[in-house]
């Protein structure tokens, strides 16, 4: 007997391990534009078994508000997930909307077939279902916008009580050094920078997943070939789409291959030893003429303002690229 575990402890164990792992997953709200790297982004959210997604809420940047929020449900139905899809702002704040068709397509997620929506939708606008998702949960939670932040601004002016109910804020967007929208600006906080300026006075804890980080996250065209040759229902898809995406940044850029911004976003909040970053403090450029939507950031203190945000710099590739190959291959399992 000696070594051996009564039966009736094993069963115990049994029955109160799968509580206690639901109770320690990191609970997330997934604030999108998608776009191809969102698509990755949410694949690889609903397969983490560290995340516990409470609901999927869709802006317009990457393309406009019904097609992102069209193109939300049609990747829930591809990977088998039933979550509250809602419908956020079309347009941001005080700005005409801007959209990026040069990289994700006239649909947002050209280069890929996916399956009609089969995800009934909620009715609730985005800002209000993240209100009442936050005010409801018993344990903070992550907000994990990976577009514009009107939505998340639209929270917090709506109900600023809600902070307190707000682990943390994961953001893709800005940068130090690079950007890509216009000579100082990265495109989700140029799109709405008055939105991310009230995200990043807002007092609530934030990580900046920028483009120092995610230009880095580049899955090569030998990655994209790797995940092809996995030939399962996910793993196709997401293949054909990096394929477009590396596509057209190889035209827009030069770059061979795709950035995964997104999805290095939610592989923060899944381990966020991914990132190496810094906590700094972050203003956003409004009104300049040549510099509207850049995300200032005071390396070296010179403004005596108190840091904002974690700022992220590099990451973990191998880490980070083992962390998208181990879920788009669980979600193929789903379908064997």
């Amino acid at each position: 007997m000696r070594g051996r575990r009564p039966l009736y402890i094993v069963m115990f164990l049994q029955d109160i391990i799968p509580s206690i792992k639901e109770d320690t997953m990191k609970k997330v709200i997934l604030d999108c534009d998608p776009g191809h790297d969102d698509a990755i982004a949410i694949m690889l959210a609903c397969a983490s078994s560290e995340l516990e997604i409470l609901g999927i809420t869709t802006v317009a940047g990457n393309q406009t508000g019904e097609k992102t929020f069209t193109n939300a449900l049609k990747i829930l139905t591809l990977i088998g997930e039933d979550l509250p899809v809602a419908r956020g702002f079309d347009k941001p704040l005080f700005q005409e909307l801007v959209t990026a068709p040069e990289i994700h397509g006239e649909t947002g997620l050209d280069g890929a077939d996916f399956p009609a929506p089969s995800v009934k939708p909620c009715e609730a606008h985005a800002v209000n279902f993240i209100v009442e998702t936050l005010l409801s949960a018993d344990d903070p939670v992550y907000l994990v916008p990976t577009g514009p932040l009107t939505n998340i601004a639209g929270a917090l002016l709506l109900a600023p009580g809600v902070k307190e109910k707000i682990k943390r804020i994961v953001l893709m967007g800005g940068g130090v050094l690079e950007s890509n929208k216009t000579p100082a600006a990265e495109f989700n906080i140029y799109v709405d920078p008055e939105a991310a300026k009230i995200v990043f006075e807002s007092g609530i804890p934030i990580t900046m997943v920028g483009l120092d980080a995610t230009n880095k996250a580049l899955f090569s065209l030998e990655d994209i070939e790797a995940l092809s040759r996995l030939s399962g229902k996910v793993s196709t898809v997401a293949a054909r789409l990096l394929t477009f995406y590396a596509e057209q940044l190889e035209k827009f850029s030069g770059v061979r291959g795709a950035y995964l911004h997104d999805p290095l976003t939610v592989a923060a909040v899944i381990d966020p030893a991914v990132l190496d970053t810094r906590f700094l403090h972050v203003d956003i450029e409004t009104k300049g003429e040549f510099t509207r939507g850049a995300t200032v950031v005071d390396l070296y203190g010179v403004t005596g303002k108190k840091p904002n945000a974690e700022v992220s710099f590099g990451l973990d590739l191998s880490k980070f690229k083992g962390l998208v190959f181990d879920a788009i291959k669980r979600l193929d399992e789903r379908w064997a």
